[in-house]
């Protein structure tokens, strides 16, 4: 089947080679998806046909000596390689503009981190809720098997236990990490500012130059303008007081942003204000702009996009709208290579889009933030925002009414008050003995501490796939994943134990090329079937062939 041309627009000439035209809907849709070939796009006789090899003549007249083919639309190559902004490929030594989120609790493990790195992306180890010694071990892998192949760290903010931020920096300083992910930072602190500046100094040519990159993760602009601006001279004036920092330091600081780069971090699972990407994204770049004009910056940072990312279509949007990179998170979560259990796998490929609820989260409970999670087969959204309810409602567990109180023991702890208040106390003697101090003066902030010791042994529970805590799964995950289980539905990625993740990345890339290509047909007059430019999962060995 063929279809017919309905615009008789000629944009130039097409001059045959060795081969003959092709005929046809197929023929056409087989050209979009070879990327790595330009598309030459012919009027045959009123019907759509592409040309392979020769040469194109732009323009409407054609020299009488020569006999060719009206062209109606042409479309150059476009390598997967090819998307997003080539400085920030540059700057991270990427060969794909392509960002595997660092999911707490180690469920982007050190595996996924290092497959994606020799894969020509990369990727940030979740040391989110890990203890030292753990994010250490990490290090030490990555440090090992990956060399001179990309990786990140994730730092988190901590507003409940500020010493495990400042400790997590002097780690990542002592071990020469020098890519961080800072997330669900409300504000600027010492820790990470420390982080930023560490180091920088001038080369022998005079430029400036900082070694610990910070790509940051931001939903609200203005959380976002302080990430695009220069330390402030307060904290910079307490590092240099410290003797942390030099004053040499501290003067360079104010000639480069906290962040290198920045992700405008919409829709998304776990930490997020739920912004649509469409809206988000163009402010995220209004705002980069501003500043960078304001401080005049040498590099200014790039801006990527993260959330609801999860298909060659919505990837293809993400670098239409001129996102630097692209940054996936509930996806990857599924993939056999994240540090979580097969059934939370397999509870994710059958998720839909509407099976995500927002809940409050453990780390900032008491501020009454919330974070995106799945909640099809799971109760832990309703018992995360019952726990809220009751301890914004009553000043100490002993004031909630009995039947509620026997629900709790009986349902959520699995024991007393008594007895789960010891366990979290024991858990607080070890990381920050100054809570139990404070639960001991504050009976509302002892039940805090208690209902936040259920809300982060649930995602703890999901990670080791305890049958007996099924029901009590937190499991972080946004609506792409439900977007993603459609649009591999009836392929091999279906199953998740298919899932890798670097087939998944490749295959949204892939498939944001042939979707570019088509839109650049369709933008010079060409009316082609809705489907040409579907594009459905394909084994990575049948990816890579197509683009090596």
């Amino acid at each position: 089947m063929s279809s017919s041309i309905k615009s008789n627009v000629v944009s130039g000439w097409w001059k045959q080679g060795s081969a003959d035209p092709e005929i046809g809907d197929y023929a056409v849709r087989e050209a979009i998806h070879q990327v790595t070939q330009p598309v030459f796009l012919l009027n045959l006789n009123g019907l759509y046909a592409v040309g392979r090899g020769g040469t194109i003549t732009i323009g409407e007249d054609l020299p009488s000596d020569q006999a060719g083919f009206p062209l109606c639309a042409y479309v150059p190559p476009l390598h997967p390689e090819n998307l997003g902004d080539p400085q920030f490929k540059k700057t991270h030594h990427l060969r794909y503009a392509y960002i595997v989120g660092a999911m707490a609790n180690g469920i982007t493990s050190t595996d996924m981190v290092e497959k994606t790195g020799r894969a020509g992306m990369v990727g940030f180890f979740g040391s989110a809720g890990l203890p030292l010694d753990e994010i250490e071990a990490a290090i030490d892998r990555l440090e090992k098997n990956l060399k001179n192949f990309p990786c990140g760290f994730n730092l988190i903010h901590s507003p409940h236990d500020p010493e495990l931020e400042a400790a997590t920096v002097r780690l990542y300083l002592k071990r020469n990490v020098r890519l961080v992910s800072s997330s669900a930072f409300l504000d600027l602190t010492l820790p990470l500012v420390y982080y930023r500046i560490k180091g920088i100094h001038r080369d022998e040519t005079g430029n400036i130059v900082c070694p610990n990159k910070i790509i940051a993760k931001a939903s609200r602009v203005e959380v976002a303008r302080k990430y695009f601006s220069p330390p402030p001279e307060k904290l910079l004036s307490h590092l240099v007081d410290k003797k942390m920092i030099t004053r040499e330091e501290a003067d360079l600081a104010k000639s480069i942003p906290v962040a290198e780069d920045l992700t405008a971090e919409a829709d998304s699972g776990g930490h997020t204000d739920n912004r649509p990407a469409i809206s988000l994204f163009p402010t995220m770049l209004a705002l980069r702009d501003e500043l960078t004009q304001k401080y005049q910056y040498y590099r200014p940072p790039c801006v990527g996009l993260a959330g609801g990312i999860s298909t060659p279509d919505s990837a293809a949007a993400a670098f239409a709208m001129g996102a630097a990179y692209i940054l996936t998170g509930s996806i990857n979560q599924s993939c056999i290579e994240a540090g979580t259990s097969d059934t939370v796998r397999q509870m994710l490929a059958e998720a839909s889009q509407a099976d995500v609820i927002m809940a409050p989260a453990a780390d900032m409970f008491e501020m009454g933030v919330k974070v995106q999670v799945l909640k099809r087969g799971t109760m832990f959204p309703l018992r995360a925002a019952k726990l809220y309810e009751l301890y914004c409602d009553y000043e100490r567990f002993e004031k909630i009414p009995e039947k509620q109180k026997t629900i709790l023991e009986r349902d959520f702890f699995r024991r007393s008050f008594q007895d789960e208040w010891e366990q979290t106390r024991n858990y607080f003697v070890g990381h920050d003995p100054k809570q139990i101090e404070r639960a001991e003066k504050n009976p509302r902030h002892k039940m805090a501490l208690v209902f936040r010791s259920y809300l982060g042994q649930s995602s703890n529970w999901a990670v080791s796939g305890d049958p007996d805590r099924k029901i009590d799964y937190q499991i972080w995950c946004g609506p792409a994943m439900g977007s993603f289980n459609q649009w591999i539905k009836g392929s091999f990625l279906e199953k998740p134990e298919n899932r890798e993740v670097v087939t998944v990345a490749m295959n949204i890339l892939f498939g944001a090329s042939v979707v570019t290509r088509v839109n650049w047909l369709r933008a010079q007059g060409a009316v082609l079937p809705a489907y040409i430019g579907n594009f459905s999962p394909t084994p990575l060995p049948g990816i890579l062939a197509m683009v090596e």
